[in-house]
């Protein structure tokens, strides 16, 4: 019988993980969603506030682990060293937000319920596109967790891009890197970024006339 790969060695260990996986991600969006209820119950009729949990699957998690490593490769005489906990977005929750200026009062509410939660925003031609931050739900948690604070269209995108071409091409992925393709996504990102802050300027005016 042939020595299991790294690969085999990771597909075991996400498989044992994933019960802890499911239970930090249903927790995380629970908490989040309760912290958050003050905002929900302030939102105006056109304002938008959406909490969505994420499981990473498994053949997105052992490629991921790949390209962390050197020259993008696992070497099999440390195939042991290796492990998919050190992933910090195994488990996720996104918050998509509608009109961006909800978005520091988001951030303000995570920051105090997770104080010590690394920050990685996600930054392009920098530009901040979204809030991005990852810890231990709790101490004894054997998985890591994330959340995000993104826009809602900018998030929308982002899911549109990953189920219609990284999901079921995941070879894709390289093309989907090049330089061509990497200007027209922040083309559409940025005409996204445009189009919200233009339609909250509209809706606001609007409201501010129908006051007078």
């Amino acid at each position: 019988m042939a020595d299991r790969t790294v690969q085999d060695r990771l597909r075991e260990e996400y498989f044992s993980l994933l019960p802890h996986i499911r239970r930090v991600a249903e927790q995380l969006e629970a908490e989040i969603r309760y912290h958050l209820l003050p905002i929900f119950r302030d939102l105006r009729d056109y304002e938008q506030l959406v909490v969505k949990a994420r499981v990473k699957e498994c053949e997105s998690a052992i490629p991921k682990l790949q390209r962390h490593q050197e020259g993008a490769v696992f070497d099999r005489e440390y195939a042991e060293s290796y492990s998919l906990t050190s992933l910090k977005d195994l488990a996720a929750v996104r918050v998509l937000v509608f009109p961006r200026r909800r978005l520091q009062e988001v951030d303000l509410v995570l920051r105090r319920r997770f104080p010590d939660w690394r920050s990685d925003p996600v930054v392009e031609n920098n530009r901040e596109l979204a809030l991005k931050y990852s810890g231990y739900y709790r101490t004894e948690d054997r998985v890591q967790a994330e959340y995000q604070i993104v826009p809602v269209l900018t998030g929308l995108f982002w899911e549109v891009e990953h189920s219609a071409i990284y999901k079921p091409s995941p070879r894709l992925r390289g093309v989907l890197r090049s330089p061509e393709m990497q200007e027209r996504s922040a083309m559409v990102v940025e005409a996204l970024r445009a189009f919200e802050a233009e339609f909250e300027g509209v809706i606001e005016r609007s409201i501010d006339d129908q006051r007078v």
